[in-house]
């Protein structure tokens, strides 16, 4: 079993930054990927950025040299450290990680931290 808690969200005003933390109960070695996903009000959750067990990352274009996906094996944190935030980017923001455990692919959600961006 794999637990993640997201703290750092909060209230921003556009072109603002923050950054989330991701604390992960367990270390990397078991872990295929960490991610952050966002659901906006009304619609689905999105992949917003993505980190393969490698390093390699992958960002949705809306975010791209806006955002950063990072990852401390020591503390066995993640982080997405948002600039120039837009009013679009509001949303409930998740992280996401995939385990391979005994055989099986097995993928875990945060509880979801809220970014709230003012115009």
């Amino acid at each position: 079993q794999v637990r993640l808690v997201e703290s750092g969200g909060g209230l921003v005003q556009a072109g603002g930054s923050l950054r989330l933390s991701c604390a992960v109960s367990i270390s990397f070695h078991s872990i295929n990927a960490m991610g952050w996903y966002r659901q906006a009000p009304g619609k689905q959750r999105e992949p917003v950025a993505v980190m393969i067990s490698g390093g390699s990352t992958n960002y949705d274009d809306s975010v791209k040299g806006r955002f950063t996906i990072s990852r401390d094996n020591f503390k066995n944190m993640v982080y997405l450290q948002m600039n120039s935030l837009k009013p679009e980017d509001t949303a409930v923001y998740y992280c996401n990680a995939d385990q391979y455990y005994s055989g099986e692919y097995l993928n875990y959600w945060g509880q979801g931290t809220q970014v709230t961006v003012s115009s």
